[in-house]
């Protein structure tokens, strides 16, 4: 039987939580020490931990059929892959970061300058759509020196928190590109692994389809229960079941993670009662 070749980040932001989701997701991954290859025990799969600047060539060449890596990377190796879903881990943004006390009104302000960056591809697409000329100098590291050292006149980074950029004396200005982790693929799959790629995306889709809900259960007097009902928006609809008092009922069901607060706040006002929230471990639509 064929096995679907995995390519993850080796070391770095991501490898943590790509092997958490491939744990979540019911495949177990004996990985061991400085191993640059394992196999999964219990489903078609071989994992690959790779750099992740590597990743999107090595799906390319089909030396791993699939890659979990980040947005930003893709954009910026464009290699010939599909980017099939977002993973919702390893969210940042590259952004536009100058001295501190400079005045940067919008994007014009680069026209001219100097700009160091480990990401020269998708700078030069952004400023290509402004209509902006300016110097690119290519970085692989420690970005946010080169103002200091007289380099560039501001930098393009990847940005999370933005505590980096303040050590260094620099201040956000503008965002370009946003990014998470993707799940990408070969563009020329065998059936066989096609197939065993939409048994992980289910997988996938169910685990993070329940990392977005919450279950819940409340206790309701009847005489509200059209009201509550009308209010919680469930699968199909909530299930109400008769409690031994008689006027109640215990009605389930199930909260988007976006909407919860609003709605238990709703809830609590129609007269529920005993509102219990649980996680969703998995969640099969």
């Amino acid at each position: 039987m064929e096995k679907l070749k995995l390519g993850i980040q080796k070391s770095g932001r991501l490898f943590d939580d790509s092997m958490k989701l491939l744990k979540e997701c019911g495949i177990d991954i004996s990985n061991g020490i400085n191993k640059l290859k394992a196999d999964a025990s219990n489903f078609p799969l071989e994992v690959y931990f790779l750099r992740d600047d590597d990743i999107p060539q090595y799906v390319e060449d089909a030396v791993a059929d699939i890659g979990f890596v980040g947005e930003n990377v893709v954009a910026e190796k464009n290699k010939k892959v599909t980017a099939v879903r977002g993973l919702g881990f390893g969210k940042c943004r590259l952004s536009v970061a100058v001295p501190k006390g400079v005045q940067y009104p919008n994007s014009s302000w680069l026209q001219g300058k100097k700009i160091a960056t480990s990401y020269p591809v998708v700078v030069a697409n952004f400023l290509q759509q402004q209509g902006i000329q300016a110097e690119i100098h290519e970085i692989s590291g420690s970005v946010e020196i080169a103002p200091g050292i007289g380099l560039a006149d501001a930098i393009v980074d990847l940005v999370s928190s933005g505590s980096t950029l303040f050590m260094n004396g620099l201040q956000e200005v503008e965002t370009i590109f946003t990014s998470e982790a993707a799940l990408i693929k070969n563009q020329q799959l065998t059936p066989e692994k096609e197939a065993i790629l939409q048994k992980l995306l289910f997988r996938i889709q169910a685990v993070k389809s329940a990392k977005n809900n919450k279950y819940i259960l409340l206790n309701a007097p009847n005489h509200s229960l059209d009201t509550i009902v009308s209010i919680l928006p469930g699968l199909k609809s909530p299930t109400v079941v008769p409690l031994a008092q008689e006027g109640w009922s215990s009605v389930h069901s199930m909260l988007n993670e976006n909407e919860f607060w609003d709605i238990i706040e709703q809830l609590k006002a129609a007269g529920a009662e005993g509102i219990l929230v649980l996680p969703i471990e998995k969640l099969i639509l």
